[in-house]
This record gives structure tokens, sequence and C-alpha cells, in this order.
């Protein structure tokens, strides 16, 4: 049957406008500044390719399937992408220009470099708001990118320079990463955000800066400069940053004389600024009042003034561990007036003594790897809200402290006094403590009751030291009638202490001269869980299976003896087994009754 004229008509006016007018439009709308450029074409095919999954919302994952190269055919309706964790190189303009709805590009972690990447690819991608580039293999920013971009993640590539349209002129960029490139002052244009007033977050840490970057855009909360080569924050450098919440400066090269009174001064929202591992020799002033994290660690401090923290009222964290203080460094007023300031960090200094004018209301106070000699009466005098005191690795001697020092500290909850000189266990502990650390001192006696009222006990170390069961007072363990774990591993017992408190989950002994176990060794502590008796003088003649008899919670027991263990382990089994036939016989019994 042949066909009529009208059809034949309509056949080659198909196959003309397919093959030449279709052709001609493919190629304007992939040049640049068409007028046919913002014609949508319409999607050709609903093909996806093999290695990838896409779904009819437009989500398209080719993330972490070995490709080596931008993958063809992809959906022209596709609005997020992910290509990461792949090994492309570079990127074919005509594949990537045709994903007009684009809004998602992911294409961290391939092998991309700044050859591979034409200056104006993504500038086209109109609908473009969250372009992650890192870990990739970059030289160059992008010289160009979209209007319409809200974040951009450039992080661990080889970039060096940055150019005035990679980030100016996006009203709706918001954050910007760019940490671990090799950034220098003259990689950066002057005005690199320009007209970009709305960017919130800059990660730019670890790089070659000695410079903070020019006009940075007054909408910035959270600012990231640390690991870099800042020498000197020039004057206003911050000023009209008002809104700025987080500030982190640390691992740079600032000192003292590279700031002055107005470098934060006008940072009233400022909340969290890190200026730790730095060259600072005191405790910078000007500090805004509203910091309620401050981090001055690991630098050469060796003072701190009267009037340089009292200002910053909202202060909770003080982090000053790591520097040069001594005590008469510090200020009798220099904590005044901080009611906020809960926890104090000031180990690893050179404090001869506890420090005066300590702040009222502190609750976690560390001291510990100072040279402290001593604890007189009067040292934590008005610190009534400490909970967690460490005074560990310090040269305090029994002898040095004196039995009233922790009579305020009613609501102390751990205490850390490992690593000292003591000979014996302290008189007038807190009643309240839960946690109380004494390890790798010279301990030879505990006192008299010395443990006496101390019901709230839940975890007492002891190791290391050089106690003996008749250096041990009578009914020492009965005091603890909370005590869940006690570690007494490498004294100098020769027996297992008799009267543990019921309440003991956790008993290490090893690295002892323990030489038998009797029948009641364990019979006071039902609920043991753990016993650690390694490296003592143990045989399998001395240990009796009895003295396991009854450990019904009993999960771990740590003996040199294998046939001690076996001894134990069979005896468990039994029990395990009749446990599981009276199981059974119960069972049995249930279903006689239902029958």
């Amino acid at each position: 049957m042949r066909p009529c004229v009208s059809t034949l008509l309509f056949i080659l006016l198909l196959v003309f406008s397919n093959g030449v007018y279709g052709q001609d439009e493919e190629e304007n709308y992939n040049r640049p500044n068409s007028p046919l450029k913002d014609i949508k074409p319409t999607p050709k095919s609903l093909l996806c390719p093999k290695e990838c999954t896409c779904t009819q919302e437009g989500v398209v994952d080719c993330a972490g399937v070995d490709l080596k190269e931008f993958p063809i055919e992809l959906p022209e309706y596709t609005n997020h992408l992910s290509l990461q964790n792949n090994q492309i190189e570079e990127i074919p303009p005509e594949d990537l220009i045709r994903l007009y709805k684009l809004e998602t590009l992911n294409l961290q972690n391939n092998r991309l470099t700044s050859r591979g990447i034409p200056d104006d690819l993504f500038e086209q991608l109109e609908n473009l708001s969250y372009l992650y580039l890192a870990n990739n293999k970059l030289t160059l920013a992008p010289r160009f990118l979209p209007n319409s971009l809200i974040s951009a993640d450039f992080a661990a590539n080889y970039i060096t320079k940055i150019y005035g349209m990679t980030f100016g002129h996006k009203p709706n960029l918001r954050s910007v990463y760019l940490h671990n490139n090799k950034l220098t002052d003259a990689g950066l244009p002057d005005n690199m955000f320009n007209q970009s007033n709305n960017v919130e977050i800059i990660i730019m840490s670890s790089n070659f800066l000695k410079y903070v970057p020019r006009n940075l855009p007054p909408a910035l909360y959270k600012l990231h400069l640390k690991n870099n080569r800042l020498e000197k924050i020039p004057e206003g450098a911050f000023g009209h940053l008002l809104g700025l919440r987080e500030l982190y400066l640390q691992n740079n090269l600032l000192s003292n004389d590279g700031m002055n009174n107005e470098t934060f001064g006008k940072l009233n929202r400022l909340e969290y600024l890190d200026l730790s591992s730095n060259s600072l020799t005191h405790v910078p002033s000007g500090l805004p009042r509203n910091i309620v994290i401050l981090h001055l660690e690991k630098n050469n401090i060796r003072s701190i003034a009267d009037d340089v923290l009292t200002p910053v009222k909202n202060l909770e964290y003080l982090l000053l561990h790591n520097n040069r203080l001594r005590a008469r460094g510090i200020h009798p007023a220099a904590f005044l007036g901080l009611k906020k300031l809960h926890t104090l960090h000031m180990y690893n200094n050179l404090l001869e003594k506890v420090p005066g004018g300590l702040p009222r209301r502190v609750k976690t106070l560390m001291l510990l790897h100072n040279q402290i000699t001593g604890i007189s009466k009067d040292d934590f005098n008005s610190t009534y809200f400490i909970e967690d005191l460490n005074l560990s690795y310090n040269k305090i001697m029994s002898s040095s402290v004196h039995k009233d020092a922790f009579r305020k500290l009613r609501l102390l909850k751990t205490l850390d006094m490992s690593g000292n000189k003591l000979k014996s266990i302290p008189y007038g502990l807190p009643k309240n403590l839960e946690i109380l650390k004494l390890k790798e001192n010279e301990i030879g006696s505990i006192p008299q009751d010395t443990l006496a009222g101390m019901s709230k006990l839940k975890e007492l170390y002891l190791s290391f030291n050089k106690l003996k069961i008749s250096s041990i007072y009578t009914g020492a363990w009965a005091e603890l009638s909370n005590l869940q774990l006690l570690d007494l591993s490498t004294n100098q017992l020769t027996y297992v202490p008799s009267d543990l408190p019921e309440t003991l989950e956790y008993l290490y002994l090893q690295s002892n001269r323990i030489a038998t176990l009797s029948d009641s060794a364990f019979e006071s502590t039902p609920n043991i869980k753990g016993i650690f008796l390694r490296f003592n003088l143990l045989t399998p003649e001395t240990v009796k299976e009895s003295a396991f008899y009854g450990l019904d919670k009993l999960q771990v027991l740590d003996i040199e003896s294998h046939l001690a263990l076996s001894k134990v382990t069979k005896q468990k089994k039994k029990e395990a087994e009749k446990e599981e036939e009276e199981e059974e016989e119960e069972e049995e019994e249930e279903e006689d009754g239902k029958r």
C-alpha cells in the first residue's frame, strides 16, 4: 500500500529538522553567549550509565565505581550528581553543560587537575548551588563560578591562586572551604568576596597565609585560619565582623606584638576564640565579654594580669595548659568576677603551689603535671563547687597535705593524686568522693579511719604502690559500702584482702605476692564480674577450686595457672549445663500444662 503524500511530507520534515536544525540548536546551546542558552532541551531518553543508579527525581549516584572518565548519557533532568571517589581527570564541557538542571555536583576525591576544568565550565550551570571538588589535584581555583552557588568545597588540593570572580558577585554564597591547600597572601585578590556579603563560613586552615585576608564578608559567623603562618593581625581586620561567633587562629606565629587592645574589641558576639599553639607571652587584653570558650594553651604565657580576663563575663571554659605559668605570675584578682567559669585547665605549667584567687564557681580544675609540693589549709577555701580535681603528677608529699585541705569541697566527686610522693592515704578526704585515684605513689599504709565515711566511693585506684596486708587498717574495706572497682595491682600483698565490700564488681590484684587462694577468698563479693590475679605466686596446688564457688556473675578470671582456669571453667560449665537442664524441664512442664 502506497503512503499518502501528506505522510511522506511529514516524514521528510521530521528527518530534516532532526538532522539539520536540531544539530545547530545543540551547538548554539553549548555556546556561552548564545541567545539559545536559556532554551531548556527536552530529555532525549531515560538512560542511565550502567555503573550508576538514577532516580526519576533526578538523583544520579556514580560514587565509588572506579570511573576514569566523566560518564556520558547522563539524564538531562539530573539535578544531583554524585561522582566522588573515582579517578576522573577531566570534565568535557559538552557532557556537563547539557545538565542544565544540576543543583549539586560532587566530584571530591578524584584526580581532577586545573587543566581538566575549563575556566567557564561551571559558570554556565545556572542552577548549581553546591559544588564539591575537595581531594583532587587542582592548582588554581576555577576562574568563574555561577551566581547561584551556595557552598563551594575546594579543600585538600594544591591551590595557589583565587580569582576575583571565583567567589565574588555571589549573593547566595554561604560557605567556602579552602583548607589544606597552598594558598599564600599573593594568591588572594584584595577583595576576594566582592559583593558576596552573605558568606557565613570560611575555612582557610592549613595554608601559607601570613596575614588575615582583607575585606572579609560582614555576615561571617565562623572563620578558620588555623595552621597558617600568621604573624600579625592588621588593625581593623575583624572590626566589621560584628556577627562573628567562632574564630580559630591556633597553630600560627602570633605574638602579643602582633595584636592590640582593639584586635578583638568589636567582636561582641564572639563565643569561641582559639589562640592556642602560638607565641603569646601573656593573656591578650581587649577580649570581648561574650566569649564562652577561650583556648590559650601551648603558648609561652608566663603571667595573667588582674584586668585581662575579668571583663569576659560569660567565660565558661579557660584552657591555659602547656604554658610557663608560675603561681606568682597569676594575679590574685585574675579570675575575679568570672561567675560562669566552670572549667579551668592549667596542667603542664610550672606551678609550685596551688595558685590563689581561683574562680569561685569552678567545677573542673586540672592542675596535673606541675611542680606543686603541698596543699595548704586554705588552697581550696573558696572553691565550694569543685566536682573534678586533678593534682596528679606533681611533687606532693603526705606531710605537706593539711588535714583540712579538702574540708570545703563537699561536692567533689573525682580526686586524682596519682604520680606524687604520698607515703600514705591522706586524712580529710571528702566524703562525697565517687572516684579516688592514688596510683603511682609511695603509699605503704592506709592509716586508721582515712577511708571512714566514704560510703559513696565507687572506684579506688591504688596500683603501683607499696601496700602490704598488715599496713591496711582492719575494717578499711567495710567503710566502702558502694565500691565497685578496686585496683590494688603492683603492690606487696601476700593474699586477697578480706572483708571486701559486697558491691565489688572488679578486683585488680595482678603483680603482687599472692601465693594462695583460700576457700573464702571471694566469699564476701558475690557480685564480682572480673578478677585479675596474673603475675602472682600462685600454682595449681595453691588455687582452691572452691574459692570461685557461688560467683555466678563472674565474667573474667585472669590467672596464670591453666589448671586453675581449667577447674574453674569446668565448674562453670557444669553449673551452666545444670541451669540449662532445669530450664528445659520447666519448659516441658509448661507444655504439659498447656496440653
